[in-house]
């Protein structure tokens, strides 16, 4: 099949034999897209990372930290069947064009929030509500993705969007931990996130592509759980996601970055390269990806990247004077955290590229939207339920337990590393079938 899957009459370039990785780019619509998101992207990672450096300046406090990822995970689990039901029912791009203006409201919120030192309870229900704008948007961004390009295309055009997300959370991130780490007011930082989804509101509405729903389903509790359904039905995803799943929610240690940086490295100056580590991994590894073929043994490969991704958490977490002493100086440490927080954006983004295209390939496309929710709903609680986890571990093995939080900031990485590889060993056992997938096209 030459053409995407949509029923309107605009065409869209052909895959060519031989061509430049880059040639997906003469597709106007596609680039629309990508340079759009990227800009709402690092708009976002920008006030993730402020808000993450502002709460823990105001509370000093690992728990904290954890009911940022806390106050976003409700509202992922609340919206994300209606999502699903919205992306596949509604025009995807007036979906992508009306959530990306209340994720601009929500920006400018939290920036009048911040500004006036308001509660740090108001703080966590902006959060909660731009999280509900973000739950929706999710899938029909991802499902509109294969509107643009050919099914030909598609694993490179997810390649290419990772990337770009990547690079987007790298500079943004970067950017937003650079700013309030040398004095700069974190209501600026979220006013610039509430500029950067407005661009990206523009930039999709140039976009000539439309998706045309062929026949709305009702709204009911059959045609909400129809996604899934599918998911359970299918093997391979279900096992894919479930990985994805356990082990973001073990491995993740970003949300402890502010520890590690000020307690535990010494290194305030350094928040800003260690979240901006991962994604340089990602966004090297999918230029590597871009320039080769598709995988030719992606099951295998996802397991073996996550099993290197729990490998390299466990070697950040003990990076440190605490467990080798004064003997290697933090100026050193430093590097070796950034490098294997490098590692784990390379290997993630392995994981990334092959669960994505699984979802959009495997998935017919009036159920795209309602899986690519459950997708997101994996990805986002364990985003979310992830930082909760290592703050409340964090906390737990740190003042709960009468010791430093440094100390329990190591505990909560090194363990949900060993955790992310008991997982893998685990998925693999379970679904056999994911050892065995080939090809990705």
């Amino acid at each position: 099949m030459n053409q995407p899957e949509s029923p309107d009459n605009l065409t869209v370039p052909a895959a060519t034999t031989g061509d430049s990785p880059y040639a997906l780019f003469r597709n106007r619509d596609f680039s629309l897209y990508l340079i759009g998101r990227f800009i709402a992207v690092y708009g976002l990672q920008m006030l993730s990372a402020a808000v993450d450096w502002e709460i823990y300046a105001r509370t000093h406090s690992a728990l904290a930290l954890g009911f940022v990822g806390l106050s976003q995970m409700v509202s992922i689990v609340l919206c994300t069947l209606p999502a699903g039901y919205i992306a596949d029912n509604f025009n995807r791009k007036r979906v992508i064009l009306l959530m990306n203006f209340l994720i601009a409201l929500g920006a400018s919120s939290l920036a009048l929030i911040s500004a006036l030192n308001a509660s740090v309870v108001c703080i966590y229900i902006c959060l909660a509500l731009l999280s509900a704008a973000r739950t929706v948007l999710w899938p029909a961004n991802a499902s509109f993705l294969p509107h643009l390009v050919t099914r030909e295309q598609l694993p490179q055009a997810v390649t290419f969007n990772s990337g770009t997300f990547q690079l987007a959370t790298m500079l943004g991130f970067a950017s937003g931990g650079t700013i309030v780490a040398h004095g700069g007011a974190p209501w600026i930082v979220y006013a610039i996130a509430a500029l950067a989804s407005l661009i990206y509101f523009v930039m999709t509405s140039l976009i000539r592509r439309e998706h045309k729903v062929a026949a709305r389903q009702p709204f009911s509790l059959e045609s909400l759980g129809a996604g899934v359904r599918f998911i359970f039905e299918n093997k391979i995803i279900l096992g894919v996601i479930t990985l994805d799943l356990f082990a973001v929610l073990l491995g993740g240690a970003t949300s402890l970055f502010p520890i590690f940086a000020k307690d535990i490295l010494q290194t305030p100056g350094g928040f800003g390269l260690l979240i901006a580590a991962m994604p340089i991994g990602a966004v090297v590894c999918a230029l590597l990806m871009a320039h080769r073929p598709p995988l030719k043994k992606a099951g295998r490969s996802m397991l073996l990247s996550v099993g290197a991704f729990g490998v390299a958490t466990i070697i950040f977490g003990v990076a440190n004077q605490n467990c080798f002493g004064t003997a290697i100086p933090n100026s050193i440490w430093i590097w070796v955290a950034f490098l294997m927080m490098v590692t784990c954006g390379a290997v993630d983004n392995v994981s990334v590229v092959v669960r994505q295209s699984l979802v959009q390939l495997l998935a017919p496309d009036e159920k795209r939207g309602r899986v690519s929710a459950i997708n997101s709903l994996f990805i986002g609680t364990s985003n979310e339920l992830g930082g909760f986890e290592s703050g409340f571990v964090a906390w737990l093995f740190g003042a709960a337990m009468g010791h430093s939080n440094a100390t329990g900031a190591i505990m909560s990485v090194t363990l949900g590393g060993l955790g992310t590889i008991l997982v893998v060993l685990a998925v693999a056992w379970i679904w056999p079938e994911i050892r065995r997938y080939g090809k990705l096209a």
